[in-house]
């Protein structure tokens, strides 16, 4: 991947992160049962998170972050499918390409 690609894929994960806009979100079931203020708290989290470091972000694409939040920990992660959604974007950097599929989970989902 050029590093172009990888900075046009970065700038469509935070564009979605922080929006939730060109995508769509998704949680995990054991994210749905928390109260109602605890996950809209957590996805605040999510669109405001900027804390990306090489250790967390290793392709520098912003496609996955982890938090603390009310004594648990939770994770986000962002993947590229094709437009039907039947299979992996062919070219994660090319929006009309790719539907990107943001997941809020608890650690232990994962």
């Amino acid at each position: 991947m050029t590093e172009s690609s990888t900075a046009r894929i970065r700038e469509l994960n935070d564009a979605f992160r922080k929006t939730f806009a060109g995508g769509k979100m998704v949680m995990s079931a054991s994210v749905a049962a928390l109260p109602e203020m605890v996950r809209a708290s957590a996805l605040i989290k999510v669109a405001e998170f900027t804390d990306f470091t090489r250790e967390n972000d290793p392709h520098g694409e912003h496609d996955f972050l982890s938090f603390e939040h009310c004594n648990r920990t939770f994770f986000w992660k962002c993947d590229y499918y094709d437009k039907e959604m039947e299979a992996g974007s062919e070219d994660p950097a090319d929006p009309d390409k790719t539907t990107r599929v943001g997941t809020l989970m608890l650690a232990e989902d994962y």
